[in-house]
């Protein structure tokens, strides 16, 4: 068949060019015509777009209306093959308006059915059904019986969209009865394959093959090698369906052979994707990956969007299995600009859910709350009820997971409700296992055991291996809860089992830290020990290979940091105490770990490992400074002291303070700090750019702000002195010391602690080593930054009363250290966030007086004066940790004489906010604030603080004299003005000129 075609079309091109001669233009056009059919069925959908158009011009330009509804009819198939729907509904609506406008009612008809075939393809049932039953209509009043059949088959592809099968099927078998009546062979074939995929549907597989084999044999009947095709691949999908996988390969590289042999290349690409989700199924991710570009590069090249959008899809789909979440991310979102673009509703309702899912994994929950919502609305609006359900159990999830249990609980039984009502078991599964979650947040572990049982049971009798595992996970749970500790081990057995068989690492490391938390709870501590190792060693794989975007990274290690705390505590309790600090450290920073190894050029994408401990083992014995890495448990401090020479020694201690409670430390820190600062707080913002339209009178200032006496100096600090330094006191030789911090006590004022020794911390002993140990020529030798007093009298509220106080001190401060180094400084309006962040790259200090945000430390910046018509946004003027990490940074040190500037949330990584920002951009060092400072207070303490850096002292020398000059002096004596600075990363010196 296509060797006839292509005969036509050499003796059609014939007749062109001698219709061009004779400049004939009814012989012109009848070419092109037909030129353009038979590159439509030759399935070359540019070319026969191109002949249409020409087509079509020529109909226009002689007034020829039947001739141009015509061009327009084809062109909306034609542009529907290629998945340009939004064209396709534009060049089918011009053939509807030429028909009504001619009065040729069978054409109206066939334009409205091919409508509400395009319709169909976008997963808009309802205009679906509402522009083919018109078509319908028209069909059996002009007797179309060839067309009505035409339309009982499209009306049944809608229901079946819809998943109403039963419904479906019977339009299908009316489409049949008319094909056979009419003697439509090729129209019988296709209601056959229709009735097949119908049937595979409803689970009646074996009547699918079939029909699947009565299209197979009609299609070679009629040379039909389109038909042929299809057929062959939808066998294929059947088979796959069964998880016969050979035979579906055997079938998909049946349809790879036509596609070839016939040049018809968007088969080929359906063959490839076919493959592509075979292998997927088998676990051979690097085949399905192979498989599923050779489709995206066919779909690019044919101009099939809607082939590229699936390719993207699915590429994400193997990504996320791979828990590879970055790429799984990229891919996601290539897809789904596409469907916007093209107005794909199921491409867009896919995508949104893809990628709440992904950040809810990520613990990114705001944002796959967004997601979710946006697919559930998609969803609803187009009436695909299975979909809907899925969504709201990702929804659910989401709200679980932020603990509104109401909320979870109604989205949960929604999404029970709705696959009861279409009959989809294994949602039904999934569904009975969330509410089960759902009761045992709530505290209801029997009737959450009765749920997870339900769903066990509905995914043995469906041979759902994964529901399976979710089951037994949730059990072993309910079970640890219960303190039945034999069958928890044996639910988590089995889950890991299940994980391993299925090939989902992800699954795997959380089913071998359930395990090891079993074991750990029935004191079996070597066989928890090693199962925490190897969830421990997959979280990192993952971490380190699947996921770049700092904040996502945050998040993963966030949520499953646990982990790593259970490894080191059982290493304490086994008394292999060093070992535990090897597994604590590795806890530690990773994210910031990761970033320092791309700044200093090392390798970027090696996880720590278990050989890391052999790095981490020289380092607790060749430290050149006294270090204290410290690891908290409920009032439990663990402490191992790093010296010089010699094995780390391993201290404990327990403190009072309140009940047992994990938060303990964060308690102690606050109540301390509390008393501490009260009553500064000068340099601090007094409303934040989100509140910019907020009545000031009803403003009601907090505990920092209300003004308290306070007695002593640091009595207030005595119960942390007592709980972290006072146990290794008589370790403490010489006047140094660096303190690794575990959680709340990373917002420790440490330099306040001792009036003796020196006092910094670092995020991790690994991160302080590559900063110590970076390459000589990376940081700056000269050049300063001098940021003061940013001129911030356009941030206003909508009263246009400014937001911000000028900071008079904040000015002197920065010209006097301007004076100092002969550098001149950016005050008022050329404080700028563009200026800043256009000369911080390059210089060896930075230093920064100005307002900082109370959560996260951001810096408040002028706004740009360009931007005089119209009010600053947050963009213009707040300095963001964003903003930092995007810059690479040459400085040795860091001031941040702003309020906040130490603040940040506590994670795994520390304190992230701008501090942590600074040194994952290249920062050597940091000086920061950890609350509210006082104007004049600070710009006393940067003069001593300068003073000492100038007479060629460190920055922790330099830190302690400023702190004893505010300590001794007569006004700001008070810790509040003294404590909150403190000092991260390595003790750098700066060579500075020499004043006058």
């Amino acid at each position: 068949m296509a060797e006839k075609i292509l005969q036509d079309i050499a003796e059609l091109n014939k007749r062109l060019t001698i219709a061009q001669i004779n400049k004939n233009t009814e012989e012109k056009a009848e070419a092109y015509y037909n030129l353009g059919r038979a590159y439509y069925f030759l399935d070359n959908f540019h070319g026969a777009i191109e002949y249409f158009k020409q087509y079509l011009s020529i109909a226009e330009e002689v007034g020829d209306r039947a001739g141009a509804r015509r061009a327009y009819c084809h062109l909306g198939s034609a542009y529907g093959y290629l998945g340009h729907y939004q064209r396709a509904i534009e060049c089918h609506n011009q053939h509807l308006s030429i028909a009504k406008e001619v009065g040729n009612r069978a054409c109206e008809g066939q334009a409205y059915c091919q409508l509400g075939h395009i319709y169909s393809r976008l997963d808009e049932n309802q205009g679906a059904l509402e522009y083919t039953n018109k078509g319908l209509i028209i069909a059996k009043e002009v007797g179309d019986r060839a067309g009505e059949g035409d339309a009982y088959g499209d009306l049944g592809l809608a229901y079946h969209s819809l998943e109403e099968f039963q419904q479906a099927k019977e339009y299908h078998n009316q489409h049949l009865r008319i094909a056979k009546e009419v003697g439509d062979r090729a129209g019988e074939g296709r209601a056959y394959g229709n009735l097949g995929l119908v049937y595979g549907r409803l689970e009646e597989f074996q009547r699918e093959i079939e029909y699947l084999n009565q299209t197979l044999i009609i299609a070679k009947e009629v040379d039909n090698s389109a038909m042929e095709g299809k057929a062959y691949g939808n066998l294929g999908a059947t088979y796959d369906s069964l998880k016969e996988f050979q035979r579906a390969i055997e079938y998909y590289n049946q349809t790879l052979i036509i596609a070839k042999k016939v040049g018809d290349r968007a088969m080929e690409g359906k063959a490839y994707y076919n493959l592509g989700v075979t292998y997927h199924n088998l676990n051979e991710f690097e085949r399905a990956i192979e498989y599923k570009n050779k489709y995206l590069i066919i779909a690019e090249e044919v101009g099939d969007r809607a082939g590229q959008r699936k390719a993207y899809s699915n590429l994400g789909g193997v990504y996320y299995k791979l828990n590879e979440f970055q790429r799984a991310i990229e891919y996601t979102n290539k897809s789904l600009i596409i469907a916007e673009e093209d107005g794909d509703r199921a491409g867009q309702r896919k995508g949104y859910g893809t990628l709440g899912n992904i950040y809810l994994i990520l613990g990114e929950n705001q944002r796959a709350i967004e997601y979710t919502n946006k697919c559930v609305i998609i969803a609803r609006e187009d009436g695909n009820r299975a979909s809907e359900g899925e969504a709201y159990s990702n929804l659910g999830a989401i709200y679980r997971h932020l603990q509104e249990f109401p909320r979870a609980m109604e989205c949960h039984k929604k999404h029970l409700s709705i696959a009861k009502e279409v009959g989809d078991r294994k949602e039904k599964g999934h569904a009975y296992l969330s509410i089960g979650e759902v009761h045992k947040s709530l505290g209801d572990v029997p009737r959450a055991i009765e749920y997870f049982k339900q769903c066990l049971n509905n995914a043995e009798e469906i041979g759902d291996r994964k529901g399976q595992g979710r089951a037994y996970c949730r059990l072993g749970l309910c079970y640890l809860d219960l303190h039945d500790l034999k069958e928890a081990i044996e639910c988590y057995t089995q889950h890991l089992s299940i994980s391993q068989e299925i090939g989902n690492r992800m699954i795997e490391a959380c089913a071998h830290r359930g395990l090891g938390h079993s074991l750990l709870k029935s004191h079996s501590l070597n066989e928890a020990l090693e199962h925490f190792r190897c969830s421990v060693k997959i979280f990192d794989t993952i971490r380190a290979n699947s996921i770049s975007e700092d904040q996502l990274k945050i998040s993963f290690c966030t949520s499953h940091h646990c982990v790593y705390t259970h490894l080191w505590q059982v290493l304490v309790m086994l008394q292999r105490n060093d070992e535990a600090l090897y597994a604590a450290e590795r806890g530690r920073a990773q994210s910031l770990l990761d970033a320092l190894k791309v700044t200093y050029g090392l390798t970027s994408r090696s996880p720590r490992s278990i050989e890391s401990e052999e790095e981490v083992k020289y380092l607790s014995m060749n430290t050149a400074v006294l270090t204290v890495f410290l690891a908290l448990e409920l009032k439990t401090v663990n402490m191992w002291v790093l010296r010089k020479e010699g094995n780390p020694i391993f201290r404990k201690a327990e403190f009072e303070i309140g009940g047992a409670h994990e938060d303990s430390f964060a308690l102690l820190l606050d109540s301390a700090l509390k008393k501490m600062r009260a009553g500064v707080g000068i340099r601090c913002e007094n409303r934040s750019m989100d509140q910019l339209s907020d009545d000031p009178t009803s403003a009601t200032p907090d505990d920092d702000q209300i003004s308290k006496p306070l007695r002593g100096t640091t009595d207030c600090l005595q119960p942390l002195y007592d709980a972290v330094i006072g146990p290794i006191e008589d370790l403490l030789h010489g006047d140094e010391l660096i303190v690794v911090p575990d959680s709340a006590l990373s917002k420790a004022p440490w330099a306040a602690l001792s009036e003796t020794l020196r006092i910094r911390t670092a995020p991790s002993l690994t991160s302080l080593k590559l900063i110590t140990d970076s390459p000589s020529g990376h940081h700056s030798k000269s050049g300063a930054l001098l940021v003061g007093d940013p001129c911030l009298e356009r941030v206003t509220n909508k009263w246009g009363n400014p937001i911000y106080d000028p900071l008079k001190y904040a000015r002197m401060e920065v010209e006097m250290i301007g004076e100092i180094l002969k550098s001149q400084p950016l005050t008022g309006e050329d404080a700028t966030k563009e200026a800043v962040l256009q000369r911080i790259g390059s210089v060896a200090l930075v230093h920064i007086a100005a307002h900082g945000r109370k959560e996260t430390g951001e810096i408040v910046l002028a706004p740009d004066p360009r931007w005089e018509s119209r009010p600053p946004s947050e963009e213009d003027c707040i300095m963001k940790m964003s903003d930092i990490q995007a810059v690479k940074l040459r400085a040795r040190l860091i001031v941040l004489s702003c309020c906040h500037s130490g603040e940040g949330k506590v994670s795994s990584e520390g304190v992230v906010g701008m501090a942590r920002a600074f040194l994952f951009a290249g920062a050597r060092s940091v000086l920061a604030t950890l609350w509210a400072i006082d104007d004049e207070a600070t710009m006393m303490f940067m003069k001593s603080f300068y003073e000492q850096l100038g007479s060629g002292e460190s920055a922790s020398v330099a830190l302690q004299r400023a702190m004893k000059c505010l300590r001794d002096s007569q006004d700001y004596s008070a810790p509040k003005y003294w404590a909150p600075f403190v000092l991260m990363g390595d003790d750098v010196k700066i060579e500075l000129e020499k004043g006058h």
